[in-house]
């Protein structure tokens, strides 16, 4: 019996089918032990010694591939054809042998393949090789790296920017692309331009021009500045007549796409199919498990033989030996050193339609055709266009006046008639010509005037990042690698450090404001370069070419001496130094032009950046004297005369005559009657808009909490209010759930009666609910897996582990392999243990006394 390892319980599935019987496959479900997250786990001072932790739920899966050796005549090692892939089986064997679990006279093999066919296993298990030390060095130099630069640098963040997040080695720097780009935006200043042009017609056609030269001179997008230049231009266009003077006529090619990379892919599914990088990743994983594609974490662009083989005889078998070039396209890496699979993402099976994918999951069969086309376009002949550049002269006395129009012709679609060309992003005033058609013109021809055209544009600022576009930046100079760009865009939005608005990456002020410390004070750091020449030593690595322990020598003497330089810096020093970087964003020109640092509470005090328990906040320079304060995002969007102390005031309170403000605070917006510092204050729920506050419902908010009457078995009060988890009702220390915050004003006796009993008899745990009707249930050797939907979204349970369902996966649509992969992610994390009961607390001597005096008055 061999013993054959896999990372997923589906590609172990799909193997065993085609081993047969002598072979017994197991799945590690990834990585068996990592670093655990605390110092010492990386020790510089022993030349980078590194421990690692086997993770609970990684045990029973050890002890099972190692009761399975025990007959077994041979170890298989066949994890995925890359780094990582390398580094489990790495990690696996050093584990094994560490347990004794393989004998010495076992024998152990690395096998790849780059697809889970029958014939790739096939062919993989004939061709063995060893584990590749030079691929798991550059994984130990990445590890390393990471967490030296991590749990060196986050602690340094937490004392110097309280409320900001962990820092890491290639996120810090993805992050300062996005910020760069916002401040880029901010700088811009948009200058006005005006367009020239003429609509003619031509027997019967019409067809427009644009303003090519004036006396001479080539005219560009911004030449005419004003509106009175575009007039003059246009009554002269009017004024005059029209010949054809020159017809170009020029044959020209577009070549088709190379196949997909792991960034083109995530690209091209954002774009045409709107697809985020990580589900994507979790689509095209599948699908590779699947046996359905080749290995999914790519950035090689080249084709197998067998591959190109096969996307010819198909593309024949579809469109005909006209759309076959008469030599196979040769695609060739750009990236210095390709991640390690070799092979571009295709098909396995080029004559596998798209059109047989119907009855599988939508998403599944859309990013299927997406790499069916895009592979079989890559082996399709060019497509051939004509572009016709007409020149029309203005005739008109004393001045040289000339109109060009431009259009093309597919004369034939090639690759085109399978994969289409992106729609270009471009600002409204910017035509395509390539996609016009122009009549029949020749020179000489005169064509009618129809109307003279003008228009007004400004120049647009840099568009904000996409994912997508992120992902294309990233490869560009250097950043990261394939397995890292969705889930380092993931990190950053998990942190809170970016947002998606409307598939734009928008970054939050925490964001802005880690860039701005790191670029002050670890600049180098956080420069592109810098970055992009260690992945290129890692890449280095693992081509056998550098030492990994000496780059991490190099690298780690440098930092750690820039960390001791930083570790005593003042808070004031970081302060002065955010203040002078972000004034752009913080501190914008105000419409008035005065001062927009003057405290607009106080008059004399200067505005400032500060730094609390829960972020960084404006504050005025004054305090304690003034306690003008202001949140940064009120202060990016130039409110500064409206938030703070004196926002506004909503009207009187007719009970006491105190006014009732609106306010804007560290916290976010609330209501304030009268002043003070013992004013009675109320922070604006959730849903509850900034702008649609009224007297009423300022008034309405501070009456809480309400009394809404007696418990008819106690004669305790019950009372309504607002707190940290939404809208309650309370009696004698017990709270219940209402279901919205607008119930808190009207609910009644009953009501409130009837959801404490509610509570009560759910247990009393917070929300007062019972454990939700199972959706489906899957029998398992572990026991039963069940999926619900929760309070807080769909789940998996086993036992007493629950895990969630990803947002972008339907609870009815989960399968087996899924909920077995998520509960064995949440063991991991949680240490696979049943959650306890919290401690009795210890009775306190006061308490105790407390209760004996209570027990001796009854």
């Amino acid at each position: 019996m061999k013993v054959v390892i896999v990372e997923s319980p589906a590609k172990a599935k799909t193997i065993n089918k085609y081993l047969g019987k002598d072979y017994e496959v197991l799945a590690s479900f990834g990585h068996v032990r990592d670093l655990p997250a605390k110092d010492g786990s990386v020790r510089p001072d022993e030349d980078f010694a590194m421990s690692w932790e086997v993770d609970s739920a990684a045990r029973k899966r050890i002890s099972d591939i190692a009761n399975a050796l025990k007959g077994a005549d041979e170890l298989i090692l066949a994890t995925d054809p890359d780094r990582e892939g390398e580094a489990i089986s790495w990690h696996l064997l050093d584990v094994l042998k560490q347990k004794k679990a393989i004998r010495k006279d076992t024998p152990v093999k690395r096998v790849m393949f780059n697809a889970i066919t029958k014939d790739a296993v096939t062919e993989a298990m004939a061709n063995p090789r060893d584990i590749d030390e030079p691929l798991v060095d550059a994984y130990l130099a990445r590890r390393a790296l990471d967490y030296l630069v991590g749990f060196t640098l986050s602690p340094i963040l937490w004392r110097k920017l309280p409320g900001s997040r962990s820092a890491g080695r290639v996120q810090s720097v993805t992050l300062r692309l996005v910020c760069d780009r916002e401040a880029e935006i901010e700088r811009f200043k948009p200058e006005e331009y005006w367009s020239v042009g003429a609509r003619f017609n031509q027997k019967g056609k019409s067809f427009e021009a644009r303003l090519f030269s004036v006396d001479g001179k080539k005219t560009d997008k911004l030449s005419i500045k004003n509106e009175a230049e575009a007039t003059a231009l246009r009554k002269i266009i009017e004024a005059g007549n029209f010949n054809v003077s020159n017809v170009e006529k020029k044959p020209t090619r577009r070549n088709p796409y190379a196949p997909f990379t792991t960034s083109s892919l995530q690209q091209d599914a954002s774009s045409r199919l709107g697809l985020s990088p990580s589900r994507t990743m979790q689509i095209a994983q599948r699908l590779y498990e699947d046996g359905l594609i080749t290995y999914m974490r790519t950035d090689a662009v080249q084709m197998s033989p067998e591959g190109i083989d096969q996307a010819r005889r198909a593309i024949a078998k579809e469109f005909g030996a006209d759309y076959l070039p008469e030599k196979a396209r040769i695609y060739q890496t750009k990236a210095k050193n390709a991640q390690e699979a070799h092979e571009a993402i295709r098909p396995t099976d080029m004559f596998k339609h798209p059109d047989t994918m119907r009855n599988s999951d939508p998403d599944q069969a859309r990013l299927y055709g997406l790499i069916w086309r895009r592979t079989l376009a890559s082996q399709m002949k060019s497509a051939e266009i004509e572009r016709t550049t007409a020149d029309i002269a203005v005739n008109v006395p004393g001045r040289d006046i000339e109109l060009r129009a431009v259009g093309s012709v597919v004369t034939f679609p090639g690759f085109l008639a399978l994969y289409g060309v992106e729609a270009k992003s471009t600002d409204a005033d910017e035509d395509d010509e390539d996609s016009r058609e122009l009549p029949p013109l020749a020179i000489g021809d005169k064509p009618a005037l129809e109307e003279a055209l003008i228009e007004q544009h400004f120049t647009q600022p840099p568009p904000r990042y996409t994912e997508a576009s992120l992902i294309k930046k990233m490869e560009e100079i250097g950043i990261g690698r394939p397995s890292t760009y969705s889930a380092t865009l993931a990190t950053l939005k998990d942190r809170d450090y970016v947002r998606l608005d409307k598939r734009a990456l928008v970054p939050e002020d925490r964001g802005r404001i880690v860039t701005a410390f790191l670029e002050s004070f670890f600049r180098r750091y956080v420069e592109y370069g810098f970055t992009a020449g260690l992945e290129e030593q890692l890449d280095q690595i693992s081509a056998g070419e550098l030492d990994y322990k000496q780059v991490l020598r190099e690298f780690w003497q440098d930092f750690s001496n820039h960390i001791a330089e930083i570790k005593d810096l003042r808070v004031s020093e970081v302060l002065d130094a955010l203040n002078d970087l972000l004034t752009d964003h913080i501190f914008p020109p105000r419409a008035d032009g005065s001062d927009p640092r003057r405290c607009p509470n106080c008059g004399t005090g200067q505005l400032s950046l500060k730094l609390g328990k829960f972020g960084a906040f404006i504050g005025c320079s004054n305090y304690p004297e003034c306690k003008y304060t202001m949140q940064l995002s009120d202060a990016a969007t130039g409110n500064a005369e409206t938030a703070g102390a004196g926002d506004g005031v909503l009207g009187a309170d007719p009970e006491s005559g105190e006014e009732v403000f609106l306010k804007s605070g560290r916290f976010g917006p609330y209501v304030q009657l009268g002043d003070g510092k013992d004013a009675k204050r109320s922070s604006l729920p959730k849903g509850w808009a900034q702008e649609a506050m009224t007297l009423d419902k300022a008034l309405q908010l501070l009456s809480l909490p309400r009394e809404v009457g007696l418990h008819p078995e106690t004669g305790l009060p019950i009372s309504a209010g607002i707190g940290r988890y939404g809208p309650f009702v309370l009696h004698d220390g017990k709270y219940a759930n209402l279901s919205d915050v607008e119930e808190v004003f009207t609910v009644g006796l009953n009501r409130a009666v009837d959801a404490l009993a509610q509570k009560a008899a759910n247990g009393g745990s917070r929300g007062g609910r019972a454990t939700p009707a199972a959706i489906k249930t899957f029998e398992h050797d572990d026991g039963p897996i069940t999926v619900r939907a929760g309070r807080y979204g769909p789940y998996v349970n086993q036992g007493k582990i629950n895990a969630t369902i990803p947002k972008d996966i339907k609870p009815e649509d989960v399968t087996l392999d899924q909920a077995v992969q998520w509960i064995a992610a949440r063991a991991a994390q949680t240490g696979g243990k049943a959650r306890k009961a919290p401690a009795r607390k210890a009775t306190t001597k006061k308490a105790a006394t407390k209760k004996k005096a209570a027990e001796k008055a009854n």
